[in-house]
């Protein structure tokens, strides 16, 4: 039996983000924005980790895989942890989260050294997400995210989990997402292209983890 997946978009992202995995997807899925992940965050949303975790669990009716890039990833290890009953696993993408390297300074170096390898073309569709969820909404996001505690959390985890990133990623390396697996007693995998987005570079093979995650699958 397979399950739904529910993916939720990294920090500043939307929707259309997941769009070149969700082509190859062969299973049911839905899309779940959060304040400064897809949605632009009010005077008076709370943009803690818990918080947005809270939110989505009550959105979880079923067993579901949950998916995260970037950032979210926090948010879906954090809401397995309050409801480990409705994930039946976890795919994480370019998992940020690594608290010896969440400095505003380092973050911003990686983020550098990591879009140097993306596409033009995707500048057009990143102005317009970064535009709809608001640079001041990403920010308080940011503020927010850099000081969660993934690995300790990863460490709780129960559920079967995947750790994927790309060879050219600064912000999630290779040693970082192989520790985030090994505490979690689960799979990292890096693969041969692409950077921080394999959301949209990548969708493909990103599609082929979730579906295995999912039970569609036997092997990536």
């Amino acid at each position: 039996m397979t399950a739904p997946v529910v993916l939720v978009p990294g920090l500043g992202l939307g929707p259309e983000s997941y769009a070149p995995t969700l082509r190859h997807l062969e299973v049911g899925y839905q899309v779940i924005t959060l304040p400064g992940y897809g949605e632009k965050a009010g005077s008076a949303d709370d943009l803690h980790t818990e918080t947005l975790a809270a939110r989505l669990a009550d959105q979880l009716d079923r067993p579901a895989v949950l998916v995260g890039h970037s950032a979210a990833c926090q948010i879906v290890v954090e809401a397995t942890l309050r409801r480990p009953g409705a994930v039946k696993a976890l795919v994480l993408i370019s998992p940020s989260g690594d608290l010896t390297a969440s400095s505003w300074r380092t973050l911003a170096g990686r983020w550098a050294r990591s879009a140097l390898w993306d596409p033009p073309r995707l500048i057009p569709t990143l102005a317009k997400q970064y535009h709809r969820t608001g640079f001041g909404s990403m920010a308080r996001a940011m503020e927010v995210a850099r000081q969660y505690d993934l690995a300790a959390a990863a460490a709780k985890l129960t559920v079967p989990t995947v750790v994927v990133r790309s060879a050219h990623d600064r912000l999630a390396p290779a040693l970082w997402t192989q520790q985030v697996a090994d505490r979690t007693g689960g799979e990292a995998w890096t693969l041969p292209t692409g950077s921080h987005l394999p959301v949209l570079t990548n969708g493909r093979e990103l599609a082929a983890f979730i579906q295995r995650a999912a039970g569609v699958y036997k092997t990536p």
